[in-house]
This record gives C-alpha cells, structure tokens and sequence, in this order.
C-alpha cells in the first residue's frame, strides 16, 4: 500500500481524529483559535496519530479512546513544532510560512504551551495511569533531546552516537509512544507493548534519518523547506557527520567551518562533498536498517491489513522525496 492507501484503512478514524481535533482547539482567545489552527492543518502527514489508530486496530481494539489518545499525540507533536521553530529560527516548514514568522515567536511558545496543556488535560479523561506514565515520559524526553540538539550546534565534533541519542529523544519517541498507546488501550500484555514500541522506535528513528538526508537533496519543491535549513541552524546530522568522518582534508575544513558558522552561503560545495563522499547513501543505508527492525518487531502481530499497513508505514518511511 501506498501512504494514501494506508491512511484510508483508517480513514473514517482519522476523520473522527480531526473532528476531535477541531473541537479541542476551540478556545475564547481567538489568537489561540486562528494560531493552532493554522500549525495542525497545513499539511502534516499525521503519522503519529496514523500509528495509534493502525496499531489499535491491529490489535482488535473495537472502542473509540483510541481516537482521543491519537489526538493528543498529534497535539504534542504540534506543540513540539511550534516551540521548534522559534528555537531554530526557522521561517518555512511544509511549504508555508511557519507560525513564528506570522504571529511571533510570543504568540507560538505560548500556544505551543496550549497545545501541550490541553494535551494533558485530556489525557486525565482517559482515565489510564499507564497511558499518563508512558506520555508524561514521552514529552520529558522530547524536551530532553531539544536540549541535546542545542548543545550539538556549530560543534563539528558531535558524534555519530550524540547524533542518534538526539533523534531518539527528539523524535522517535513520540513514535514509540504512539505505537505503545495502541497497544495499551487494547488491553494487551507487558510483551506487546514492548513489541510496539520497538516497532515506534525504529520507524520514528528511520523517519528522522530520511528527513535529514533529505534536508541536502537538490531540487526537491515536494520538500517544503530549503535545501541546507540544518546547516543554516548550525545542526550537525548524520549526512555532515559521516562526510566529516570521511572527507580529505580540504573537505573537512569546509563542512568544520560550515558547521561552526551556520554558513549557507557554501550549500552547493557542502552538498557536492556530502554526494561525494557517499554521505547521503550512508544515512539511507540507516534507515533502511532502522526500518527492518521496525518491521522485524511487528511480524508476530496476527494478520490482517492494518498489521500490512504497518509494514508498508516501514517503506513509505524510507523511499519518500518529503
């Protein structure tokens, strides 16, 4: 199945997500209503939220908390792109203006900080101690990885390993947690919410890998950011962390003073020396073997096109062009 084909599965679920969505916006304070309304629908993949319904249904779940429980992820995850881009400075994301550019980077923290109390809010009325464990966890690890990530700016000695301890953090997480979600509220055991959220794991860590591959492809307009944001920011990811690793000298000193300046200016150099050093190839060969590791976690589950679905969620992670 295509990504389209995956979200039909469950699309009258993701329906009711968005439904639900709507109405737990709606706030007195309009700048809130037009702000997070304009983050939540411009355009995102739903990917989290997605893994919550196909993983419930894979696992015969027949109630209606896994939509509430898909909403709020999608409201932390939200809450995590607002308070991104201001700390990154970033003026574009999928294509549009980003909220911080619009409204300010005041207005986004704080309805950044809405998202995420509204988030908890509702995860009182589900009424679970683990589902409240697994996501006050969840977001105190995200916070921890945005942390990391900052430290590791301009610094062309961050390793592979500090690298992948910050896309754990920051992103697979949430991804892991969506996959245990699905699990719990299905009222499965110890073991199948350890096998979820391995499945979450490495799909989230795999998802991560091909958007920073993808961050230093030419022309790709599906994209919807410009080519070298994360160089822009300073960030060192895998593809300029293996191309340090492995460039000559001349190469080396370009990427190191790149890095430490947050020099764009350079892009089309950096980009020639990433391609050549087989740098981009490098972080695909990752994710592919992150990707395996999420579909090896998943081959128990009984049959069925929602546990396909799953699978396909692993391919589609990979050899996407945004």
């Amino acid at each position: 199945m295509d990504f389209e084909a995956i979200k039909s599965l469950v699309g009258d679920d993701l329906k009711a997500v968005n439904r639900e969505i709507g109405i737990r916006l709606q706030s007195d304070v309009a700048l809130i209503n037009q702000l997070a309304a304009y983050i939540v629908n411009s355009g995102g993949k739903r990917m989290r939220p997605i893994i919550v319904l196909l993983g419930a249904k894979a696992l015969g779940y027949r109630g209606q908390a896994h939509v509430q429980l898909a909403t709020i992820i999608e409201f932390i995850h939200t809450a995590t792109l607002l308070h991104d881009d201001v700390v990154d400075a970033s003026e574009l994301r999928r294509g549009q203006s980003t909220a911080n550019t619009i409204w300010g980077n005041e207005a986004s923290v704080l309805v950044g900080d809405f998202l995420y109390s509204r988030a908890f809010e509702m995860m009182v009325e589900v009424n679970h101690m683990r589902v409240m464990e697994i996501l006050a966890h969840t977001t105190n690890t995200i916070a921890r990885g945005e942390v990391l990530q900052l430290l590791n700016c301009h610094d062309p000695d961050t390793t592979e390993e500090r690298y992948v301890d910050v896309i754990r953090s920051k992103t697979a997480k949430l991804f892991e947690a969506a996959a245990k979600l699905a699990a719990i509220i299905s009222g499965t055991d110890d073991a199948m919410e350890a096998t979820m959220g391995r499945y979450g794991l490495h799909l989230g860590t795999a998802f991560q890998l091909v958007d920073d591959a993808l961050d230093y492809g030419r022309n790709n307009p599906a994209l919807g950011k410009n080519v070298g944001d994360d160089l822009a920011e300073g960030k060192p990811t895998l593809p300029l962390i293996h191309a340090l690793r492995t460039g000559n000298t001349e190469q080396r000193k370009l990427l190191r003073g790149a890095i430490e300046q947050g020099d764009h200016s350079q892009i089309e150099a950096v980009v020639d020396t990433i391609e050549s050093t087989g740098s981009i190839a490098y972080t695909a060969q990752q994710a592919e073997a992150e990707a395996a590791l999420a579909k090896e976690a998943v081959v128990t589950l009984p049959d069925s096109p929602y546990k396909q679905a799953l699978v396909d969620l692993t391919f589609f992670s990979v050899y996407r062009n945004h």
